[in-house]
């Protein structure tokens, strides 16, 4: 894997790496910002496409992948209707620090069309504190994400653009419940979730 700096998102590139690698193939990250983990991607897929809407970021995601013959960086909104049809379907589709950016239900409802018969959605996302549970588990954490911040010198501002989330965990869960039967969604360390997701092989 690459060398690059450490944040709370980049926390999770390995395990993605990692899991993209069973399956080969094709891989999306949606939202590539500067192409960190599309790079890490390309050293387990056949072929890996980032999709970011912002100019800045697609131009340091293509400088980071230049001599990477496998990798394409397209200057895309993920909510284009006829996205799909353009760039097909993926083995591996990423989500990282996005899908807060982007409307829930419809959004959810697009990660699913951009995966192939047997892939998988891959999402880490950022949640709202609205139960008193969320703001506990938020609370509980600062201490011991500080210290492992500074062990990794975490660099939190990479010069792209952030967002707060709207939706809660439960609301998220929710939302999946309706969109993407079976996924499933875990509360993670570094004020995140994910939610994986997989698609049936089609039966002819």
């Amino acid at each position: 894997m690459t060398n690059g700096y450490w944040n709370h998102n980049v926390a999770f590139h390995r395990r993605i790496v990692r899991d993209a690698a069973l399956r080969g193939g094709s891989a999306l990250d949606v939202g590539c910002g500067d192409g960190l983990l599309l790079e890490r991607l390309a050293t387990v897929c056949r072929r890996v496409v980032g999709l970011d809407p912002d100019e800045q970021a697609v131009a340091r995601a293509r400088g980071r992948l230049k001599q990477i013959p496998q990798a394409e960086v397209l200057l895309d909104d993920v909510m284009e209707p006829d996205l799909p049809q353009r760039i097909g379907s993926f083995e591996t589709v990423s989500c990282v620090a996005t899908l807060h950016h982007l409307p829930l239900e419809p959004a959810l409802a697009r990660l699913r069309e951009l995966v192939a018969p047997s892939g998988r959605l891959i999402v880490v996302g950022l949640a709202a504190n609205k139960s008193l549970w969320d703001w506990m588990l938020s609370a509980l954490a600062v201490l011991p994400l500080r210290v492992v911040g500074a062990l990794h010198r975490e660099t939190p501002d990479i010069g792209v653009v952030t967002r707060p989330p709207r939706e809660s965990l439960a609301e998220i869960r929710a939302a999946a419940s309706r969109i993407l039967p079976e996924a499933r969604i875990r509360r993670r360390f570094y004020y995140r979730y994910t939610l994986m997701w997989d698609r049936p092989m089609e039966v002819l």
